[in-house]
């Protein structure tokens, strides 16, 4: 059904100015005003949507958010991404900010996660409103242009910070009726580069996640009669053997949950028994499991730890009334239809049958697919390095994620 495809200059310009605006989690102004900036520029629905978050970060943060409306009834389709990356790490031979291009691939910090999947978004938008007319002046007005429904999209703020505050705040003021559910999401996140299967890769489902912390009281002593104490920090090690025995609970298609030990912290002084520590853990969960079933098997494994220590297992809070402070995994039906016509954008587009794989970390989809319980898939570009040196894109996958968006709309709503 593509007509066209979009032309590589004019993604390569995009992305490249994306990679330009320096935008680390907590400090993504530049990118915000550069896309806004961009939606206006194309005559593209589009404002910026500030907001507050004063329970845990005080952060006062912004998304660009936008929707184009037939103000008939009809599909409502959800398009995200987000405009934050990870901070600057050592290690780059390339200008990490300037978006080089070497053979067919772009090089960049955010380039791979997921600027690319954000110009894929945005274009195929473009595309999608010039051959219908519809614009930012004329919208549901534009005459004869056969649209109904909407399609609403939200380039959001810290994704790579601790809570996914962007998106938590979309959810939570309702902006543009996102809380009222959509009838499909793609999320323009690496599917290929970050589950490692081939180029074009649906993922319907993710896992899930949880911050939570042990925490252990002992009794000080001096460190010369380290009998008289107790000893928070040897007690701290010993659950720590414990946990990396929990067994997995095993989801059929998203897999094992996995747990890992992120931090340790104690609070002794010199010469003498400590008598706090606090072991700091991220758990990635499957389908089933809650924060009441977690907490449960890890205070089974504190207990097998037989420590003298007082133990508390505490869940980092809910930052507001509907949330449960972690990541909702989810899966979505390979058989729902929408995914059916995506899989046929995508055998029109690339030439082959699209691979499925299940995402195993977490991030906004997690917000989108589980909580909203909105069908949800990832749907991104191929590349490496993410999160590390030298990031990469490979422009040809990316430029085609533009296409299977832009030929999925044309078939939605045409």
């Amino acid at each position: 059904m593509t007509e066209n495809r979009v032309e590589r200059e004019a993604f390569i310009e995009l992305l490249r100015g994306l990679v330009r605006c320096k935008s680390p989690y907590f400090h993504e102004e530049e990118a915000m005003a550069f896309t806004l900036d961009w939606l206006k520029k194309n005559d593209l629905p589009g404002r910026l949507y500030e907001y507050y978050e004063a329970k845990e970060t005080q952060f006062h943060g912004q998304n660009v958010v936008g929707v184009l409306d037939s103000g008939r009834p009809g599909p409502v389709i959800y398009l995200g991404g987000h405009l934050d990356t990870v901070n600057l790490c050592e290690g780059w031979t390339y200008p990490p900010y300037e978006g080089v291009v070497e053979g067919d691939y772009l090089y960049g910090v955010g380039a791979l996660d997921m600027k690319a999947g954000d110009a894929a978004i945005l274009l195929a938008l473009k595309r999608f409103a010039e051959k219908h007319r519809l614009t930012a002046s004329l919208g549901a007005d534009a005459p004869d242009n056969g649209f109904t429904g909407k399609i609403i999209y939200q380039f959001v703020s810290d994704e790579e910070g601790p809570f996914g505050l962007g998106t938590f705040a979309l959810i939570r003021d309702n902006v543009d009726g996102v809380r009222d559910g959509a009838d499909f999401a793609i999320i323009c996140e690496p599917s290929a580069g970050f589950t490692g299967a081939p180029h074009p890769c649906i993922c319907p489902g993710a896992k899930g996640g949880y911050n939570f912390t042990i925490r252990l009281k002992g009794r000080s002593s001096h460190a010369a009669t380290p009998h008289l104490g107790i000893n928070a920090l040897t007690d701290a090690g010993a659950v720590m053997v414990e946990l990396e025995k929990l067994e997995p609970v095993v989801d059929p298609k998203l897999g094992p949950s996995a747990l890992c030990v992120i931090n340790l912290t104690t609070d002794g002084n010199a010469c003498s028994v400590p008598d706090h520590a606090a072991v700091e853990v991220f758990y990635h969960s499957v389908r089933g499991e809650t924060v009441p079933s977690i907490k449960a098997r890890v205070e089974e494994a504190v207990a097998r730890a037989n420590v003298r220590s007082k133990t508390e297992v505490v869940f980092r809070g809910a930052l507001a009334e509907g949330f449960d402070g972690g990541f909702m995994p989810y899966c979505t039906d390979e058989e729902d239809p929408h995914i059916r016509v995506l899989a046929d954008s995508i055998r029109d587009v690339c030439g082959c049958e699209p691979n499925y794989s299940y995402f195993q970390s977490i991030g906004d989809f997690n917000h989108i697919g589980g909580l909203l319980a909105i069908p949800t898939v990832l749907l991104g570009a191929d590349g490496d390095r993410f999160h590390g040196a030298d990031e990469r894109v490979n422009l040809k996958s990316a430029c085609e994620i533009s296409d299977i968006v832009y030929d999925f709309l044309e078939r939605i709503y045409y």
